[in-house]
């Protein structure tokens, strides 16, 4: 499956709506050696660094759940509201 990384983020904030709701920056890199995607996830001084595989990244094109990025995301979004006091 062919798709630019533009388009996978943009997947990703449809999937994810708390990145957009959090104002959350979101920046892809592909990786070939790992044959996966570097996902960083920025909110002020706060960052998560996780990866998506390129299978997993493809199943997210097609409208399927990244779990593991879902649990990622979750897990940011919490650590960032109890930090700023929103929980």
């Amino acid at each position: 499956m062919v798709y630019t990384k533009e388009v996978l983020t943009g997947k990703i904030k449809e999937m994810f709506p708390d990145i957009e709701k959090y104002r959350i920056d979101c920046d892809l890199t592909f990786d070939q050696g790992k044959n996966a995607y570097i996902i960083k996830l920025t909110k002020g001084e706060h960052v998560l660094t996780t990866h998506l595989e390129k299978a997993d990244a493809d199943a997210c094109m097609e409208g399927k759940e990244c779990v593991h990025l879902g649990v990622q995301v979750a897990q940011f979004v919490k650590n960032f509201e109890e930090a700023e006091g929103l929980a």
